[in-house]
């Protein structure tokens, strides 16, 4: 008999933190597996979007993704009277793993916007970091000097995000131009460029086209920006973490200078291991399967997996 294919549904479980309902994607490990593999996504992604990461990280251990606060879908910190802060999010994903892992060691991996909040969380409760046998950056970074945008262009984003983040614009963007048909004709003007579509076929691209109208919809638009806006004035340097990092840089990364990102990190961890993947875009598509993510972790990465 056929082996039934698995979908995100199938492993999708309810959450609730702090006054906040959420998701949590949880894979089981396989027979004979022990590692429990944390994985936390980055800024434009949900719990669906990244199933095909954690179903290839399954081959190594359990795999369990929780939405972030006003990302995926979960209800946003406004929705409980704060506000979506770094350190907010930091307190989050600590209560997190002292919730779900108690006494358990786990491998932690975060990409980008996930792995800026990862380190935050470890520079607050270093105490965590006992419990991490092995942490992973995956196209991560700790400082707004990381980018590679034209100097106009990062002035231009860090000044609109504070503005974009307010009440009355969110709202204009989320109820308006958020609408399917606008966010539709929008990728339609850029699809035979965009990394992610232009080799694509009609059909592929349709599919793609609307994957990305779910998650601008599903996501919050004020933690957005407002996440949007801490990142570009990111600079988590000052306070140690007694921890070695293994970070994987995309080769050709169109977001992040690989070089300073590694300067940064290695003033912040107790030690940097540079790994490279040779992928054509910053991170799988938003429908990548198991296979298609497969060569973001690279070869030494899944000998320690192992």
């Amino acid at each position: 008999m056929a082996e039934t294919v698995k979908k995100p549904a199938d492993y999708i479980l309810p959450l609730y933190m702090n006054g906040l309902q959420g998701r949590m994607l949880r894979i089981p490990p396989k027979r004979g597996k022990k590692r429990e593999i944390l994985f936390i996504y980055g800024h434009h992604s949900s719990l669906e979007r990244v199933y095909g990461v954690a179903e290839y990280l399954n081959k190594y251990g359990g795999v369990t993704i929780p939405d972030l606060p006003g990302f995926g879908g979960m209800q946003s910190f406004y929705k409980i009277g704060e506000e979506p802060t770094l350190d907010n999010m930091a307190d989050y994903l600590a209560a997190f793993i002292k919730l779900r892992y108690r006494n358990k060691r786990l491998t932690m991996a975060g990409t980008s916007l996930g792995f800026m909040i990862v380190t935050r969380m470890l520079q607050k409760y270093p105490e965590l970091a006992k419990k991490i046998d092995l942490l992973v950056s995956m196209a991560g970074f700790t400082n707004k000097k990381d980018f590679i945008f034209k100097r106009s262009t990062f002035l231009l984003f860090r000044s609109a995000a504070p503005f974009l983040s307010g009440r009355i614009m969110s709202s204009f963007i989320r109820h308006i131009l958020f609408r399917k048909i606008f966010i539709r004709f929008a990728y339609r003007l850029v699809e035979s460029k965009h990394s992610k579509l232009r080799q694509h076929g009609k059909q592929a691209r349709r599919e793609r086209i609307d994957f990305e109208i779910n998650l601008w919809q599903s996501n919050d638009v004020r933690t957005y920006m407002k996440m949007g806006e801490t990142m570009l004035n990111l600079n988590l340097r000052g306070k140690h973490i007694d921890l070695p990092v293994y970070h994987v840089s995309i080769a050709n990364d169109r977001y992040f200078d690989n070089v300073r990102v590694e300067q940064h990190m290695r003033e912040i961890y107790k030690d940097f291991h540079h790994l490279w993947a040779h992928v054509p875009a910053h991170s799988p598509s938003v429908v990548a399967t198991a296979k298609e993510a497969e060569p973001y972790i690279p070869i030494t990465l899944r000998r320690l997996l192992k």
